[in-house]
């Protein structure tokens, strides 16, 4: 709770049992404490905020939120009640009622330093800038600090970042801002880092750039000591901004000198480098800055000889910096067709020596892999035959491997595995040349095990990525031939590798993608929790659970998932607000943009938008008119139809594709047009489920209106359903249906990487039929509309199309079920190939009947009264007539239909079970296989959980499909 052993007030002796309570979590105690206190003591505010915590504790928001205005209605002032408050609307997320509380506090108290304080705190958290402002230069005045002068011109800064009009900000906001802080300068009261940290901040928003130099080269410049090189990062910077590339240049030069292994400055000394030389620089007489300016490429590469001449001088901790930057400068030079990129030696064997000195670090394959491409194709194998040479290797055991001595010649052989699948030489190799090399990598794996015996559980193995690789090279086999034994032994071999390494986040993330593939999802789920994903991973990674969860069945682990994803989310908000108050409170004034930046990011989130639309679209799945009314659960949701609430113009793609090791070569990489279609996909796929939940909106909203339905009434839930809105909405879904449907036919051509990204579900429920049968079926009210203005008697046209109409749906459901309909687990000559798009076209069965389940409640709730209204005339008029209006007899067959293709769907479920569980997975797989026992023994563990989550997965879809077809009874007429 907050911190209250400063506060000297009578009454804290007798509220700390309620404290010590809440902050046990033991909330019932606390209230019944709080009412003994306050039967005692009836103006004890604090006692009742307390109590007002309990309440919202356990769930009654409403009495808590009674409680708590009652005190703040007082304005308290004493700090036991605010700190009190401040707390419980923070747990409400009601920060903008904090304000209120500290500024009437403040009008009590105008001389509080303290509150004052708490006032701009508050300001900060809901982000009123300009009250931040005022509250700054107010605290300012009563006690002149300058970490509150300051606070308010960074709340100016503030104004200019967040302000629509970009000349408005230019012209007032930052204008204002510099000349807040240049009187401060005038008089010489600036005292700490920060305030010349804002002050350049000013300048260079304001595009000010000599100013800001001068600030950085001068006097003020001197406090800038909390990072290493800060003046001359920032005067690198500006002097880049500026094109001033002389400058640049011998800075460049001069930190070079001091710290040849600092990359950022031989790209900056290189650019300048070549910019001066294609202006033809040539040194003025005066007006230069100390240094040496070179400005021609003898020069350069004298530089970089004399670089890498001081390095070969040591005797022991040479740097990479030098080498990396010969082969940099090289690659510059060919790029510009320059001759003289030959007098710094041949890449191949530049790059030789570079291994020689660095080949037992980790870091050496990543260093030399950004420069394979300066070999020519026919220099590959004599390069890896270089280097190979450079390996101490023992001599060859009975399988003819020669295995490694100690951990520093395998991290050599590694590395020269390494750089021969990035120059492509392992895909080269044929099916028989790779499941040799898969035999070596094993082998080089099992035996580096010895090396790692005393690790820790928390520690990879130090032959990690021999397993990864050899699974690496099992997928390319399983892609090339599709011969479905090399998936199983992939997963065998990643299983034991975990076994070996449990902290090993390549071997999960590719299992949890092999699994998601394999339409398994049971595994993922743990999985993922063992990665202990942590704050912005949730969105970086998170996609690759919440993509798979629902679509593979798993509707539990779905909702699960989802929730993970959105509570970060939903805490980013008030995170982020505690993030700036830090900075504000520290100084760190650079930090405040990036933390509000961040945080729009993550507003925009691409992925949060999924999460949140897929998990109201699967509660409603789960919940509508099995436990609760739709309506009822579309209100709960607070879901407005018309309102689109998804930033489509600003939507961020915050995923990590480049999240799992896979040491490809370049032509196998993943390009950026990968990742665009990929975004498209995504949006796509966004565009049509956030559609499709609006028109479920709709169809709930449409329920609940009275009988005139052009009369523009609402919901209950405060929705205005109106024709036009419905039809609105369903032209938009055919639109985006048809954009998907050529973006899928283009995007098929164009496959991704398999370590790129994951394809979003449109492909497959294009395949499936659901859409086109979902959109069908959401057409339906629009027509019972018109019918029920018209009446049964004069409709006969329209009536006979929305026969027609209930006639195709019971068709297009009968093709879905057909699309669903074959075993999970094909078994052909001893092979058992997984077909998990069954399992995701049963899905969207699912959810398909669903929504036509909800429209056909709809149509009843019209045509009941239309019945109705029909008998009593024929009563009236004493007709003897039986013809049944055909409108209600396609009804009553599309009822009857709709019961008939539930049974045939459980029956296929059912089927499906005892089939799986009679399948004897492992021994049928694994019969012919070159396996060891303990081999085996990991490959029929991860076939044990496919056919385990395949199982689970079912019993799901039939659990969710029974609850559906027990509502069939309502649809009677």
């Amino acid at each position: 709770m907050a911190a209250r052993g400063h506060v000297q007030d009578p009454n804290d002796r007798r509220l700390r049992p309620i404290y010590d309570y809440l902050d046990n979590g033991n909330n019932k105690m606390a209230i019944q404490q709080a009412d003994k206190l306050l039967k005692k003591h009836k103006d004890l505010h604090c006692a009742k905020v307390l109590k007002a915590i309990g309440l919202q504790r356990t769930g009654k928001q409403d009495e808590a939120f009674t409680l708590a205005q009652e005190v703040a209605v007082l304005e308290p002032t004493d700090d036991n009640s605010l700190q009190a408050l401040t707390i419980l609307y923070r747990e409400m997320h009601r920060p903008e009622l904090v304000t209120k509380l500290y500024e009437a506090a403040v009008r009590k108290v105008p001389t509080s330093e303290e509150y004052h304080s708490h006032l701009f705190m508050a300001y900060a958290r809901v982000g009123e800038y300009k009250k931040m402002q005022q509250a700054g230069m107010a605290l300012y005045k009563i006690v002149p600090k300058n970490p509150y002068y300051f606070w308010s011109v960074m709340s100016l800064v503030m104004q200019a970042i967040s302000a629509q009009d970009e000349k408005l900000s230019q012209t007032m906001f930052l204008p204002l801002a510099e000349r807040m802080v240049e009187k401060m300068v005038k008089e010489e009261k600036i005292e700490a880092e920060a305030e010349v940290q804002l002050y350049f901040m000013i300048l260079e928003r304001l595009g000010k750039y000599v100013e800001a130099l001068e600030v950085v080269q001068g006097p003020l410049g001197e406090k800038l000591t909390s990072e290493l090189q800060s003046r001359e990062n920032k005067c690198m910077m500006l002097y880049r901004r500026l094109e001033r590339w002389a400058e640049c240049n011998a800075l460049s030069c001069k930190l070079l000198l001091k710290n040849p292994d600092d990359w950022q400055f031989y790209i900056l000394y290189f650019d300048s480098l070549f910019y001066l030389i294609d202006q033809s620089w040539a040194p003025p007489q005066e007006g230069l800055e100390k240094g040496e300016v070179h400005a021609s490429t003898a020069q350069a590469i004298s530089f970089m000889e004399d670089r890498i001449a001081t390095e070969e001088a040591k005797e022991s901790k040479h740097l990479r910096g030098p080498y990396l930057a010969c082969l940099e400068l090289i690659r510059r030079l060919r790029e510009r067709s320059c001759p003289e990129a030959q007098q710094l030696g041949e890449p191949l064997e530049l790059m030789f020596q570079f291994f020689v000195k660095f080949g037992d670090k980790p870091c050496c394959i990543t260093d030399l892999e950004i420069f394979l491409d300066l070999l020519t194709p026919d220099q590959h194998v004599q390069f890896i035959n270089r280097v190979m040479e450079a390996v101490p290797l023992g001599a060859p055991g009975e399988d003819g491997v020669a295995l490694p001595g100690d951990t520093r010649a395998l991290q050599r052989h590694l590395c020269v595995t390494q750089l021969s699948r990035s120059l492509g030489q392992q895909h080269a190799l044929n099916t028989e040349g790779k499941l040799g090399l898969i035999k070596e990598l094993k082998a080089h794996y099992r035996h580096g095990l010895q090396f790692g015996k005393s690790c820790l559980k928390t520690e990879l193995q130090f032959s990690d990525m021999y397993c990864l690789m050899a699974a690496h090279v099992y997928i390319d086999l399983w892609l090339e031939t599709g011969d479905q034994n090399m998936l199983w032994q992939c997963l065998g071999l990643l299983e034991e590798g975990l076994s070996h390494s449990s902290s090993n986040a390549q071997f999960k993330l590719l299992l949890l993608l092999l699994y998601c593939r394999l339409g398994a999802f049971e595994p993922v789920v743990d999985l993922y929790s063992s990665l202990d994903a942590k704050h912005v991973q949730h969105d970086t990674i998170g996609y690759l659970l919440t993509r798979y969860a629902e679509s593979l069945g798993q509707f539990a682990a779905a909702s699960q998932s989802c929730n993970f994803s959105l509570r970060f989310f939903h805490s980013n908000q008030k995170d982020t607000s505690e993030y700036i108050i830090q900075a504000y409170k520290y100084g760190a004034f650079e930090k405040i943009p990036e933390f509000i930046a961040f945080r729009n990011r993550l507003n925009h989130s691409l992925h949060f938008a999924q999460a949140r639309t897929e998990r109201m679209l699967l509660d409603l799945f789960l919940e509508a008119d099995t436990s609760s009314p739709l309506e009822e659960s579309v209100k709960s949701m607070s879901l407005c139809p018309e309102e689109d609430d998804i930033p489509w113009d600003s939507l961020r793609d915050n995923r990590d594709l480049t999240v799992l090791v896979s040491w490809n070569p370049k032509d196998r990489q993943l390009k950026e047009e990968h990742k665009q279609h990929s975004l498209e996909d995504d949006t796509l796929w966004l565009r049509l489920r956030s559609l499709t939940l609006r028109l479920i909106g709709c169809v709930s909203a449409l329920t609940h209106l009275p009988a005139s339905r052009n009369s523009e009434k609402t919901t209950e839930n405060g929705v205005a359903a109106k024709p036009s809105s419905l039809q609105s909405l369903l032209s938009q879904l055919e639109n985006t249906l048809n954009q998907a449907t050529q973006f899928t036919e283009k995007q098929l051509q164009h496959p991704y990487p398999f370590v790129g990204p994951v394809p979003s579900r449109l492909a497959q429920a294009l395949s499936s039929g659901c859409c086109q049968c979902q959109l069908s079926s959401l057409q339906l009210p629009l027509h019972l509309q018109e019918l029920e203005t018209a009446g049964l008697d004069e409709s006969t046209e329209l009536q006979t199309q929305i026969s027609n109409l209930f006639k195709s749906l019971a068709v297009q459901l009968q093709d879905m079920l057909e699309k669903c309909k074959g075993d999970l687990l094909d078994v052909k000559d001893d092979q058992s190939k997984p077909q998990q798009f069954l399992l995701e076209n049963l899905v969207y069965f699912v959810e398909t009947v669903c929504i036509v389940l909800w429209v056909s409640n709809y149509c009843g709730s019209v045509l009941r009264p239309l019945k109705s209204s029909l008998q009593k005339k024929k009563k009236k008029k004493k007709e003897a007539s039986t013809v049944t209006p055909p409108v209600l007899s396609a009804y009553q067959e599309f009822s009857s239909s709709l019961q008939s293709l539930l049974n045939q769907a459980l029956e296929h479920i059912k089927s499906q079970e005892i089939s799986l569980t009679a399948l004897k997975l492992g021994a049928l797989s694994l019969e012919g296989q070159t396996q060891s026992e303990a081999e085996e023994t990991f490959t029929k563990t991860a076939m044990d959980k496919v056919q385990s989550s395949y199982l689970r997965s079912l019993q799901e879809i039939g659990e969710l499909l029974k609850k559906r077809a027990d509502t069939l009874k309502s649809l009677k007429i």
